[in-house]
């Protein structure tokens, strides 16, 4: 495993997170899940990523028992806060309230006493961002984070954040976590500049778009039966990926991963990671079997004339949209 700083930070994260969304606490039996996360570990991943809202916490009870077992200096331990987690009109968001309630909570289902980054899950536009930011300070200065991160937020939204910490001298944010992979880029246009220039780095989820990026789903043909696809009817994300001529590019794409002697998968997690400005790509695993195959993609460099291959065949695809 290779490992890069967490944007201009001292952090240092492994190049492939262990993530649990719509995994642990959920689809993954949790002994399944514990397997998973103690193979990561033995891999070489230091980084291991959840949210409060993962299963109302179910995740972050699950990754903590695993994670029991190992030095706490030794893996860095991200979760978010903003989506709700009761039915209160301050159950959710990102006040000063909920932030403070809520890192206590996880806290206390992951068994630890602090954690490395505290992420905000997404943005909260009813709350003054200088609430939310002094708040994640005020953590900080706790002792019961580390650092602070974001989700998914804009480079308008990152560029006033910086502001606000200039200005009342906070600790600045250190990462932005936002989907990212072959068929979703929109980060590049204008959140891996400004987070570059601020000294940002990306942890991205979904680097597989959901596993569309492994090869299972053929155009044409019928969905596996063992697939998330399959299984999970009310997944808006996966669902809007299937199409016949998304699916088309994606068999074009692994035709490209044989040349270099690669799974799909592989050569979609090395893509992501010729960005310097990932730190880190976050991927799920429903069997030990997956972060085995997935981890090898830290090896893999991707020279000029298979990267020109590989946009050629996204260029194909340029104006589809995905729901995420």
């Amino acid at each position: 495993m290779k490992y890069r700083n967490l944007g201009q930070s001292g952090l240092r994260v492994s190049e492939i997170g262990l993530g649990s969304w719509l995994t642990y606490g959920t689809a993954t039996e949790q002994q399944t899940a514990i397997e998973c996360i103690h193979r990561a570990y033995d891999l070489g991943i230091n980084f291991f990523d959840t949210a409060n809202a993962y299963n109302r916490g179910q995740a972050e009870l699950i990754l903590g028992e695993a994670l029991r077992t190992y030095p706490r200096e030794s893996y860095v331990l991200a979760t978010k806060v903003y989506f709700p987690m009761g039915e209160g009109p301050n159950d959710s968001g990102l006040s000063r309230k909920h932030i403070i309630e809520q890192c206590d909570a996880s806290l206390k289902r992951l068994g630890v006493d602090y954690v490395d980054l505290y992420q905000c899950h997404r943005y909260d536009s009813t709350v003054p961002l200088e609430e939310t930011l002094r708040a994640l300070d005020d953590l900080v200065l706790q002792g019961k984070i580390l650092y602070a991160g974001v989700s998914e937020w804009s480079a308008a939204q990152i560029t006033h954040a910086k502001a606000i910490e200039d200005r009342r001298n906070l600790r600045p944010i250190i990462s932005n976590q936002p989907i990212y992979n072959m068929l979703v880029r929109y980060i590049e246009k204008e959140v891996i500049p400004t987070s570059e220039q601020f000294g940002i780095g990306q942890v991205v989820f979904s680097p597989l778009a959901q596993g569309i990026l492994t090869g299972k789903y053929r155009p044409g043909q019928s969905i596996p039966g063992d697939s998330r696809a399959a299984n999970d009817s009310t997944n808006h994300w996966i669902q809007s990926y299937l199409k016949d001529e998304v699916l088309a590019s994606v068999v074009k794409l692994e035709d490209i991963a044989k040349t270099i002697g690669a799974s799909l998968s592989q050569l979609a997690i090395a893509w992501v990671l010729r960005q310097a400005n990932v730190s880190s790509a976050i991927i799920g695993a429903s069997r030990p079997s997956q972060i085995e195959e997935n981890v090898q993609a830290a090896d893999i460099e991707l020279n000029t004339d298979v990267l020109t291959e590989i946009e050629a065949v996204l260029k194909e695809i340029d104006g589809f949209v995905p729901i995420w």
